[in-house]
């Protein structure tokens, strides 16, 4: 990766994170520390709570808040995880029902500790919010499980809207940003579900890591391959300084382009923004 200096850029003007609403606010906290629930909106420090929560979507992250991996760009903790909790399925779907929530993004730490990833809980838990809350639509945003199409299977007959894996970046920096997944893996996993399900498929990468223009638009047309359908491109923000630093702020204009750019190549959706993360505007994507 170039420049991996320790310094680190001043943040533009042009990037600023809103703070979510009081309410929403209050009631996510509420339920989810409630019912003992972990949300990617807290632990990944994601900026767009408030537009989410307003809209009626929340993102729940399962099988606990440890993951196996140790990703540089990743402010979730790592380290050894629990055992799963055989209560934690029906928890999120009850606190779905009660929240009223519209579309729900599921997604997890990765449990390389599990011989099937924790596909069975993924599994259980889809089908659990199915039954509490019908009207509720599904994206999970899953793990590459190693690639193991047996997991995968799992999560297609389970039956969600939308099913997302995420590349993170360009194939040339997967091994400095990524600590145990493969850029090629990662296009597997979504040409798997692509060819064994009529499910959508969805995947984001992030910008401002020492990626190239053209890096980018190879990434594009690699997803295309493997018959991704919607792509979200966001900027990269460092969580802390133990992580990567941003080695540039992309501007908004050249999201814009990067967006239309997707869009002409053929994806269905394509949100591209400095603010925009992997559940960014999810509930349109179904």
């Amino acid at each position: 990766m170039e420049n991996l200096s320790h310094e680190y850029l001043k943040k533009p003007d042009w990037l600023r994170i809103k703070l979510p609403r009081a309410g929403d606010y209050a009631t996510m906290k509420e339920v989810s520390g409630r019912r003992s629930l972990h949300t990617i909106c807290e632990s990944g420090l994601c900026p767009n709570k408030a537009e989410c929560w307003g809209a009626g979507t929340a993102t729940f992250m399962i099988l606990g808040d440890i993951c196996t991996r140790n990703c540089r760009f990743c402010n979730v903790k790592t380290g050894r995880p629990l055992p799963p909790d055989p209560d934690e399925s029906q928890r999120v779907a009850d606190a779905i029902r009660s929240m009223g929530v519209k579309h729900c993004v599921i997604t997890s730490v990765d449990r390389d500790d599990l011989p099937d990833g924790g596909a069975s809980v993924w599994a259980a838990t889809i089908r659990a919010v199915k039954e509490a809350s019908p009207e509720t639509t599904i994206e999970t945003l899953i793990p590459d499980f190693k690639g193991d199409t047996n997991s995968l299977q799992q999560i297609i007959e389970a039956g969600p809207e939308v099913i997302s894996h995420n590349l993170e970046t360009v194939k040339r920096m997967t091994p400095e940003v990524r600590s145990a997944a493969r850029y090629d893996r990662s296009l597997k996993v979504l040409r798997y579900i692509a060819g064994h399900s009529g499910i959508r498929t969805k995947s984001g990468i992030m910008l401002g890591l020492g990626e190239t223009e053209e890096e980018i638009l190879e990434t594009m047309d690699d997803l295309l391959e493997a018959k991704c359908q919607v792509i979200t491109i966001g900027q990269y923000l460092q969580p802390t300084r133990t992580h990567l630093p941003v080695q540039r702020y992309v501007h908004p204009d050249d999201f814009r382009r990067y967006g239309e750019i997707a869009r002409q190549k053929g994806f269905l959706f394509a949100e591209s923004a400095p603010l925009v993360r992997s559940s960014y505007h999810a509930e349109k994507h179904v």
